[in-house]
């Protein structure tokens, strides 16, 4: 397009963003841009086409996009990130996690095609550590876990990064912008303290930004989350988004069956034998449920 100039979108705040251009020799310019009207649609790590404006720019146009992740209920979406190849979903040992909006990050991770792993913070809390340690376990049939303790460095989460473009995701206060200061020099991301009374995080991230490991890699840092609707993904989708049934799915006496109450389910029968967590059943029908109630 005539005028414009290629970008990646390496800060999202609402309708206003941060683009950075690429130059033969790694990240360039850097350009505050706006959407035109009201228009949305635009994530972190998009990259767009900017038309000059005044001291910044307009997005013109969103490339077709790799991946995205997003969440989104009735209502509206929310664009977490675009271009991912890895979805970390971060917990932690303290504050306790909400199990169903752990489940759903990971649903709509597996939903975006992305490799998706689950980190388990704040190893070094003793006391707690066990607990987590066999809440967790559930979900190892669904994706790979790796404990790390963030304030102590990021051995651990490292090598995990190498040549990927990931998106860090989770409830507030487990770490996460713990996690990107000590992996990213300079990065000086806000940490905020955890409510002992309420056993939860308070938000201090409050936009998804994108940052450079090296020349194959980048982590995009998202704002805690409290909520996540499913509308994304829809009830008929659901089960292929956990990687336990997948061997099963198919495998019913009904082509259409839903895995709640139908008659020679092989997703169910699978549960009962012990062939993943039973518990995962039940992740997956009370997300259905909410979804399409009848």
């Amino acid at each position: 397009m005539a005028g414009t100039r290629r970008a990646r979108i390496v800060a999202a705040y609402g309708r206003r963003f941060t683009a950075e251009t690429q130059d033969d020799d790694g990240p360039g310019e850097r350009i505050d841009c706006v959407t035109r009207g009201k228009r949305g649609g635009v994530a972190c790590g998009d990259w767009v086409d900017i038309a000059p404006a005044g001291d910044g720019g307009v997005i013109e146009r969103v490339l077709e996009r790799t991946s995205l992740l997003y969440r989104a209920d009735a209502v509206q979406e929310k664009l977490i990130a675009a271009n991912v190849t890895q979805a970390l979903v971060m917990v932690a040992t303290w504050p306790g996690w909400d199990e169903d909006l752990l489940v759903r990050c990971l649903v709509a991770a597996e939903h975006a095609g992305v490799q998706v792993r689950l980190l388990l913070n704040k190893i070094d809390l003793a006391d707690r550590r066990a607990g987590a340690r066999k809440a967790l376990a559930v979900f190892e049939g669904a994706c790979a876990i790796t404990e790390l303790s963030a304030l102590d460095g990021a051995d651990a989460v490292r090598p995990l990064l190498a040549g990927q473009v990931s998106v860090l995701v989770g409830p507030s206060g487990v770490g996460k912008s713990s996690l990107v200061n000590a992996l990213v020099a300079g990065a000086d991301a806000a940490t905020g303290q955890v409510s002992v009374a309420l056993d939860s995080g308070r938000h201090t991230t409050t936009h998804a930004r994108f940052y450079h490991l090296d020349a194959q890699s980048a982590l995009i840092d998202s704002p805690g989350m409290q909520v996540f609707g499913m509308h994304a993904v829809g009830a008929d989708a659901l089960d292929a988004q956990f990687p336990e049934f997948r061997p099963y799915l198919g495998k019913c006496r009904f082509r259409d069956c839903r895995h709640l109450q139908e008659p020679d389910c092989a997703v169910r029968a699978a549960a009962e034998d012990g062939a993943f967590a039973a518990v995962r059943l039940t992740h997956y029908v009370r997300i259905r449920r909410s979804l399409s109630p009848s």
